[in-house]
């Protein structure tokens, strides 16, 4: 395959194979937060800007300001996968069923 730009054309036979990496650093271009079937809730008003949950974070979906202060979640790559609300020692994180109606 010439051009490696996969779209909603490009027939079956030129995509590549699963599970292999062409391109180093491409996971920007990956938005994979629809895979998730539970999502975490920032409760900013329980947050005592610990630091606690950002570095643990696989997808590095939880922000940091300038100040070093952490901000609301990118859901573009958050997976839900709930790690961040287990490191919290202020529940300031709470895990949700994605779409309920009950999220902050």
């Amino acid at each position: 395959m010439a051009n490696n730009k996969i779209n909603a054309s490009t027939p079956w036979q030129d995509l590549t194979i699963g599970g292999n990496i062409y391109d180093a650093g491409n996971a920007l271009e990956f938005k994979t937060g629809d895979w998730r079937s539970v999502k975490p809730v920032f409760l900013s008003d329980k947050c005592k800007q610990c630091g606690m949950c950002f570095p643990v974070c696989p997808e590095d979906a939880i922000p940091v300001n300038k100040e070093q202060k952490r901000e609301d979640f990118n859901y573009d790559y958050c997976k839900g996968c709930g790690v961040c609300a287990k490191v919290c020692p202020f529940k300031a994180i709470e895990m949700k069923e994605e779409g309920s109606v009950n999220e902050h």
